[in-house]
């Protein structure tokens, strides 16, 4: 499968972007093709002006770039820290930048925080948030709670959260594959309705 995991933070200090490489980094072993989009290297401004709102090849090329991962993905991995029982501003900000793009495949929500609640309060807001843009969210959650201390140097999964993390990866993985797999093999079958 083609999978593209997405991660929005542009702290300083990021935590979750050693939570982001190791998914795609597992994803990848796994024998899917995977790209990291970084919301902090894309650096698209505060929303102005929607993707499919551009004339056709007058898009920046950032965003350009970002439309081709979408379309060729397969599935989507949301890698979603929690600011204040809400959303990352800069996930949500990258997001909104598209629309159509994303219809009629599926999303996984990868949440974290440095808490004990693992950023599931910011999970329950993306999983509106993904079903409203028209994504399938599939029902695993992967829930990382002391993101700061889950990886050694080499970004291995390390301690209790990493080990917890490392147990509950196949799980959250498979379930994305199946829907990924389902929803392409319908895609090929029958257009979608929309």
């Amino acid at each position: 499968m083609q999978i593209a995991v997405f991660y929005g933070s542009y702290r300083r200090d990021r935590n979750g972007i050693a939570y982001a490489q190791y998914l795609a980094r597992s994803f990848a072993e796994g024998g899917d093709s995977v790209d990291l989009v970084d919301a902090q290297e894309v650096d698209l401004p505060m929303l102005d002006r929607m993707y499919k709102e551009y004339p056709a090849g007058e898009a920046p090329e950032s965003m350009e770039k970002v439309a081709s991962v979408i379309r060729n993905a397969d599935g989507f991995v949301f890698v979603a820290g929690e600011y204040n029982w809400g959303v990352q501003p800069g996930l949500k900000n990258l997001t909104d930048h598209f629309l159509e793009e994303w219809f009629w495949r599926p999303a996984a929500i990868a949440s974290y925080s440095a808490g004990p609640f693992a950023g599931v309060r910011s999970m329950m807001h993306w999983r509106a948030i993904l079903g409203e843009m028209g994504m399938v969210v599939t029902s695993m959650p992967l829930a990382l709670g002391g993101v700061h201390k889950a990886f050694d140097e080499t970004g291995a999964p390390t301690g209790s959260d990493g080990d917890r993390l490392a147990r509950n990866f196949p799980k959250f993985a498979d379930d994305l594959r199946w829907w990924a797999e389902a929803a392409k093999a319908q895609r090929s079958r029958k257009d979608p309705p929309y």
